[in-house]
């Protein structure tokens, strides 16, 4: 999965977001009303619209609710984080990037989850180094269940940033803490084949294709791979799965351009 369609997904989450950036579970006694229990309950229920909103691509209603649970109380990630989510969606880069800085603020050390999803806001939005930063500090919290998941990402970051000896050095890390983390080995198979080294690309690949399904972009690094390497018959292979089973692909029509124009 792209960094792109990891925050879109996040962005999709809707109401599920909630408890991934940390909104506690609401006390089932109403607080006092004007308390800032009272307050802090009704941020929580607003920032939940807000969410669900979002979801349903009522931004305006979004808007409405997030800045209200604003108003109620803006002390927690997780509604500076859903603020940021619902900003971005709006297109006021700005807003939605001070909103994130805020959730990973609240955060610090106790909720790595929100600084790393945080992250990648800012890897998506040519802020790398600060992006790649966060998921860094996110990987290292002993509360984060995985740091694989934010290590690969941070490499993915700097390698957006074209540094792939940075890219390598995360993505190295978040194999010793999970050898089979999937896209780790495939970002490492990319990286060989980038540096001219078949042999260890073939090997990270294969590693990947252990325990991950196949995608067109795999088949396609696959062929790359091989045609370096000058085994011709697995390239073909390669190319051959890739029109049968990915032929409305992105990769499928680079191989059917590649085949046309091969003299």
């Amino acid at each position: 999965m792209t960094l792109r369609r990891l925050y879109s997904a996040l962005l999709v989450a809707g109401t599920a977001l909630a408890c991934a950036v940390g909104i506690a579970p609401r006390p089932a006694a109403a607080a006092e009303p004007g308390s800032k229990a009272a307050l802090a309950q009704a941020a929580e229920a607003n920032t939940e619209l807000a969410l669900a909103y979002m979801r349903e691509n009522n931004l305006k209603a979004a808007r409405e609710k997030i800045d209200k649970a604003l108003q109620q109380n803006p002390r927690t990630p997780s509604t500076q984080m859903a603020a940021g989510f619902i900003y971005d969606k709006l297109g006021d880069q700005k807003k939605a990037g001070s909103h994130f800085e805020q959730a990973i603020r609240l955060a610090g050390n106790d909720h790595p989850d929100v600084v790393a999803n945080a992250a990648v806001y800012f890897c998506l939005n040519g802020e790398h180094k600060r992006g790649e930063t966060y998921l860094l500090q996110a990987a290292a919290s002993p509360l984060n269940q995985r740091p694989d998941v934010a290590y690969t990402n941070a490499g993915r970051c700097a390698r957006d940033d074209k540094r792939p000896q940075d890219a390598e050095q995360s993505f190295r890390k978040a194999l010793a803490v999970n050898p089979k983390q999937p896209e780790a080995l495939l970002q490492m198979a990319g990286l060989a084949q980038d540096n001219g080294n078949g042999l260890q690309a073939r090997a990270f690949l294969e590693r990947y294709t252990a325990v991950a399904p196949v995608t067109s972009a795999t088949l396609w690094l696959g062929r790359r791979i091989e045609l370096g390497l000058g085994d011709t018959e697995q390239a073909a292979r390669y190319s051959q799965r890739l029109k049968d089973d990915f032929p409305a692909s992105q990769e499928a029509s680079l191989l059917f351009e590649a085949e046309r124009t091969r003299p």
